[in-house]
């Protein structure tokens, strides 16, 4: 196979998109799911959706739930309207399930922690009573099952998973994990017909502690297993229960990856002999297969590949996957040290004449979409598809031109999204996601994230500025081209000082005439090892930091870790003034009223207004995240609360400054603003599918007096990653 020739071709492909007009893929729905818990189960305790699966009609999703040690039902009929249609309690955590007729097989793992003796069984679940009707032990730890294409046999990885804290994870730990097939009779399972597939004896790494991770069986009965922490692959034939083949995985050489771990996201490292360790694995016809190679213990390439039946290698992906995270926004810097977005799911489903592949980044909570062009071809790059946080059960439902993901993060115990089920739709409008991307500069994508505030070119409309908060460092100052769908951001500029990159928390950004910059720098003097302070930046067009503005001694004493969060500009020359929005109420303020203050750099003088926030939820809080000159006296803010969903409050609000005079520093009269609702975002927000994101922070109105505004996702720490970026259009002045 020309390798080179095909990675270059779909590079290419993936970072420029398609240009052929096709049916694509847009998120329809998400279903949380917290919402499947019966009345006695507590909604604040963790809950998963891991692996998934459908009735033959696709009107009915099971997914298993291994932290609440159930299977889960959900009513898809309506997809775009999900709803909860059971929950099944099984004894013990269920880590695969499979669906035939009016049952589901459920893996189910029994023993626990217990490492040293793993138990599990297959349960039946009658998905019209809603119970489990008959048990079969399986000897062992079950991590995937999958049925033969005849429904004569169900197919089950026995993992018998090594305990990590045990020698720092070295193999071998026994007892080994096998193979095993069970038949079925009238649709039901027959335990006496079971049969272990032997798999010791066969890897170069660690052949007596075999760990098969994932298998998947072609129209021809042949089953494909990962035996991922062995790093090999082997098949087997279902009719016989017979090895038929095997063969290593390989390893990769990585070129133009992000293999530290420092702040920034800097795709320029190599990586050489990298144990692909796939995890999951599809079938793509009778002849091949593709892997998603996650990696375990001392692998993990970042990608995905095509294999032959017989061990060739007919395609690898390299680097691609990480560059279309990065080029995405959702680029999981945090993990550059370890595996990259961290391919762990893999479908394939054929939708007319398409077959496609879908690949899930676990870490980049990304599904990626490719459509195979067949024998000896790269697949071609579609779209990306967000989603829930960290996706593992990927479900194609062709006869409906739906698409399924299963989302495990369950953040419920920080106060972030839920685990969820998401459900897209093909048809022939275009892709939704994403609304931002960055350009390529020197072959790779310019790395982006937590973008926390926006600003307007002063003169050239639908070019805007961004910053990006202590997610990164140094701080950066991002250029975007909104003429563009989607948005695309086309050059970065570090910030420097004294000839240094800087790092600072940099929530707003408002233009200067002369082509420089007012940056706000939220400080937190809450924390206890580094305290830091609230910073008004004065930086050249080349992101040269010219002058650092504090806070007077008597106005920082009062401040709180809600600083800085947004920055704007009116005036020039000598009459050149800022204003700031500080995001919550300080120690001086009254309950209910956050600070805007002024500053004016020609005499150095600070003043203060205060804004009259809304009431927050019970166990919510409501705050400022951006502010923008509007002109005429007139300003808008984004006022928020830290919730999710379509209850959260998310809105622009307009105030006038006219007629009053902010308060010197110390006054006991402060003077209110008086706030006039511009638009509710959350209705939109929630429009786009998802679980309704949290963070609106930036906002920007440009020459031409179209508003944007652009979602923070915290540089994919705790979050899906997915950034909106909304063009709404003129406002009325």
């Amino acid at each position: 196979m020309r390798q080179p020739l095909v990675l270059a071709a779909l590079a290419t492909l993936m970072l420029s998109g398609t240009a052929l007009a096709e049916p694509m893929f847009n998120r329809i729905a998400t279903f949380p799911v917290p919402l499947n818990l019966p009345a006695d189960r507590d909604p604040a305790k963790k809950t998963v959706a891991e692996i998934i699966a459908a009735n033959e009609d696709g009107t009915l999703l099971a997914y298993t739930d291994g932290e609440q040690k159930a299977l889960g039902l959900i009513d898809i009929t309506t997809p775009a309207a999900p709803k909860p249609a059971g929950f099944i309690p099984l004894g013990g955590e269920s880590t695969s399930v499979v669906v035939l007729g009016d049952k589901a097989f459920v893996a189910v793992v029994t023993s626990g922690d217990n490492f040293k003796e793993p138990a599990g069984h297959l349960a039946t679940v009658d998905l019209k009573t809603k119970q489990v009707v008959a048990t079969c032990d399986l000897g062992g730890q079950p991590d995937s099952v999958t049925l033969t294409k005849d429904r004569t046999k169900i197919v089950i990885a026995i993992e018998n998973e090594r305990d990590e804290t045990l020698n720092k994870g070295a193999l071998p730990q026994l007892p080994a994990g096998n193979l095993t097939l069970i038949g079925l009779k009238d649709g039901a399972i027959d335990c006496a017909s079971r049969q272990v597939v032997d798999m010791t004896g066969i890897a170069a790494v660690e052949p007596t502690d075999p760990e098969p991770e994932f298998v998947d069986v072609n129209a021809d009965g042949l089953a494909v297993v990962t035996l991922q922490e062995n790093n090999h692959l082997a098949i087997v034939d279902t009719k016989t229960g017979k090895l038929v083949a095997h063969f290593p995985a390989g390893a990769v050489d990585l070129k133009g990856i992000d293999k530290t771990r420092d702040g920034q996201i800097r795709p320029v490292d190599e990586l050489k002999g990298v144990a692909r360790e796939p995890d999951s694995v599809r079938w793509l016809d009778n002849d091949r297969f593709v892997t998603a190679n996650e990696g375990d213990w001392k692998g993990g390439s970042r990608g995905f590949t095509i294999f032959r039946k017989d061990g060739t290698v007919e395609f690898d992906s390299g680097a691609a996957t990480d560059h279309l995270a990065i080029s995405l926004g959702h680029y999981p810097e945090r993990r550059s040290a370890a595996k990259g977005s961290e391919p762990e799911g893999i479908e394939v489903g054929t939708y007319g004449q398409d077959r496609l592949i879908f690949v899930g980044l676990e870490r980049a909570s990304l599904v990626l979409v490719y459509k195979d062009e067949g024998p000896g071809r790269a697949p071609r790059y579609l779209q990306a598809l967000p989603g829930g946080i960290a996706p593992e059960g990927l479900l194609a439902i062709p006869q409906r031109n739906l698409f399924v993901s299963a989302s495990e993060a369950d953040l419920v115990a920080k106060g972030g999204p839920r685990s969820a089920v998401t459900i897209y739709q093909r048809s022939e409008a275009p892709a939704a996601y994403p609304t931002l991307v960055s350009a390529d500069v020197e072959g790779a994508p310019i790395g982006w994230g937590a973008l926390s505030g926006l600003a307007a070119h002063p003169d050239l409309p639908g070019r805007l500025h961004a910053v990006t908060d202590s997610a990164y460092s140094p701080s950066r100052i991002l250029e975007i081209d909104a003429t563009q769908k989607p948005a695309r951001i086309t050059a970065a500029i570090t910030v420097t000082k004294d000839g240094k990159p800087a790092a600072y928390d940099l929530e707003g950004i408002a233009a200067r005439g002369d082509g420089g910059f007012w940056l706000a720098s939220e400080g937190n003097p809450e924390t206890k090892d580094k305290p830091t302070q609230n910073i008004l930046l004065r930086v050249s067009a080349k992101g040269e930091v010219e002058e650092e503005i504090l806070l007077p001694e008597e106005l920082a004493k009062q401040a709180s870790r809600f600083g800085f969060e947004g920055v704007a500009v009116t005036g020039s020359g000598a009459e050149e003034t800022i204003w700031l929005a500080v995001q919550r109420e300080w120690k001086d303020d009254p309950k209910g009223k956050a600070k805007i203050l002024r500053y004016k750099p020609a005499s150095k003088s600070w003043g203060v207004l205060h804004y009259p926030l809304s009431e927050a939820a019970a166990g919510a809080w409501m705050g400022l995240s951006e502010l923008t000159a509007l002109g005429n006296d007139r300003f808008a803010v984004i006022e928020r609360d830290n919730l999710f969903g379509a209850k959260a409050v998310k809105t622009l609000a307009t105030f006038s400054v006219k007629g009053l005079t902010p308060a010197p520093l110390g006054s006991a009269t402060i003077p209110t603003v008086e706030k006039t609702l511009l638009r509710d975002l959350t209705p939109a927000l929630m429009a786009l599918g998802g679980y309704g994101l949290d963070k609106v922070e930036g906002m920007a109105l440009d020459r031409d007096g179209n508003l944007f505004v652009v979602t923070d996702n915290d540089g994919v720490d705790d979050s899906s990653g997915e950034t909106q970026f909304l063009a709404l259009g003129k406002i009325a002045n």
